[in-house]
């Protein structure tokens, strides 16, 4: 009797390498594509829901922001508020209903002077304002005693000599504002949404790649599925 032939085990030893290359891809897939997915709604979905963009429309923020300039506006709540944030905040009642950006000065309940040796004071403690246009911390508009009521913002433009902010209202609850009209602050350094954005980029491309990886695993399959072809009995002398 003859020896049976190496052809089928060598064809038996290329077909399980092709299933199991096969069943390795589909496993590689089911991992990379809800990873990306992970990443990309993480990054880019946070980034779209806590970031929104502003273009600055008046000299009351100069010169810490000039008209025209292109503004990366973090979202936050009343809570997150800080003094000395620059705010984009609704007024319904003042400037024809459109958004301001103004910087906080005093928050609820906090006691706001000017002007003591050329400085406002809150709470009796000097403020350092660097940022005022000329260093004209009043420009004019007199002096001012007010405490800001509790759920409110006290405001105040860089450029005092043109900003109508709080100090021209000061009979409407001590010229303060809702913080609850707050709707983000100015976020000067892009470092955190310029990663999430990259994760979100780098979740669609992960995505893409498990979904290609996916493809050529089901079309291994598929040729895993094929009926063998029928192989010749060896002829026998």
């Amino acid at each position: 009797m003859l020896a049976r032939p190496a052809v089928g085990r060598v064809e038996g030893r290329a077909f399980m390498r092709q299933r199991r290359a096969g069943s390795g891809l589909r496993v590689a897939a089911w991992v990379l594509v809800p990873l990306g997915l992970v990443l990309m709604l993480g990054g880019i979905g946070y980034t779209g829901t806590s970031y929104k963009g502003a273009t600055v429309m008046s000299e009351a923020m100069a010169p810490t922001y000039r008209p025209g300039e292109r503004l990366l506006i973090e979202r936050t709540d009343a809570g997150g508020i800080r003094r000395g944030d620059v705010v984009l905040v609704d007024v319904p009642d003042r400037y024809r209903g459109r958004p301001v950006l103004q910087r906080v000065i005093g928050l609820g309940g906090d006691h706001v002077v000017c002007c003591h040796g050329g400085r406002i004071t809150v709470n009796g403690k000097p403020v350092d304002e660097p940022y005022v246009m000329h260093g004209e911390v009043d420009a004019g508009t007199g002096e001012y005693d007010v405490t800001v009521p509790d759920g409110r913002l006290f405001l105040l433009g860089d450029h005092r000599a043109n900003s109508n902010d709080s100090r021209f209202f000061l009979g409407e609850q001590s010229g303060s504002v809702a913080a609850s009209g707050v709707r983000g602050r100015v976020q000067d350094d892009p470092t955190v949404p310029v990663v999430l954005a990259s994760l979100g980029i780098l979740g669609i491309v992960t995505a893409l790649a498990g979904t290609g990886l996916g493809i050529g695993g089901y079309v291994a399959g598929r040729r895993d599925r094929r009926p063998a072809e029928a192989v010749p009995p060896w002829p026998v002398a």
